[in-house]
């Protein structure tokens, strides 16, 4: 069997700001037609990755390869043309407010085709029905809740049928019900739609259960990746705290810096 290139790949990948390195030589994989998640400490680099993807951040060495293209190496009419292939689920979803569910959808479709109005309508009726939306196509932002906010975004998100999605923590600041059906739908669309998704987040149990492939990064570096089994069996200690969400290993609760006694004098090493 001929096994399919990787959709998404870094390879030796640097990137930072200044002196402060956010990814330091990370190489990775995301399976084609498969959910990958990127998971890790808050400011390791998550985020920066999928900016990487969509080519608004450069590598200062290293590769992104999207489909085997070079993404650093495109020239703007590259880019736009690699980006249509692409859809962005922003954290909180990012609703244009002045905009009915139906407008927020049909947006793409108007900005980025020649469709007839006919075609259009029709299109984002049918992504509203696949995110369990199509009744709601006539509200604004504000009648809505944040969870299904979400999910018009999604509806947005693909819209173009594209090749990837890549979610910004989706399920931050949703409630139990909310969080479960996101989850779901993002499984569902995936194997439904044969999608390649790639899904930051930090909500460890709901992310494991729908991911395929799981990224931790740490250090600025690739801590572990493979199956959610293989990920949870890890030996790395910092892999082992973050999946068992533990307060005490290598990430520390205090942020380096001078001791107590230096910054409070003799007085506080006495304290009990």
């Amino acid at each position: 069997m001929t096994l399919h290139p990787p959709l998404v790949e870094f390879k030796n990948t640097v990137f930072g700001y200044d002196t402060r390195r956010v990814l330091d030589g990370v190489s990775l994989t995301v399976p084609r037609g498969k959910v990958t998640a990127v998971m890790g400490a808050s400011g390791g680099g998550k985020t920066t990755l999928l900016r990487l993807i969509g080519g608004q951040l450069r590598p200062l060495e290293g590769d992104v390869l999207f489909d085997g293209q070079s993404v650093p190496g495109l020239d703007s009419a590259g880019l736009y043309r690699m980006r249509r292939r692409m859809g962005m689920l922003f954290q909180f979803g990012a609703l244009f407010t002045d905009m009915s569910v139906f407008d927020n959808v049909a947006f793409v479709l108007r900005e980025h085709t020649q469709l007839p109005a006919a075609l259009v309508r029709d299109i984002v009726l049918m992504k509203l029905d696949a995110v369990g939306l199509r009744g709601a196509r006539d509200l604004m932002p504000a009648e809505i809740s944040g969870g299904m906010a979400r999910r018009v975004a999604l509806a947005r998100a693909i819209a173009l049928d594209p090749d990837l999605i890549m979610y910004d923590e989706p399920f931050a600041g949703l409630d139990p019900i909310s969080l479960g059906t996101a989850a779901q739908l993002i499984r569902r669309l995936s194997d439904s739609l044969g999608l390649t998704s790639i899904v930051v987040s930090h909500d460890l149990e709901e992310t494991f259960s729908i991911a395929d492939h799981v990224v931790i990064l740490a250090n600025g570096k690739v801590a572990a990746q493979g199956s959610p089994e293989e990920v949870r069996r890890s030996t790395d200690p910092l892999v082992h705290q973050f999946v068992n969400a533990l307060p005490e290993g290598p990430v520390h609760f205090h942020y380096p810096g001078p001791t107590a006694e230096q910054d409070f004098g003799q007085a506080a090493g006495g304290q009990s």
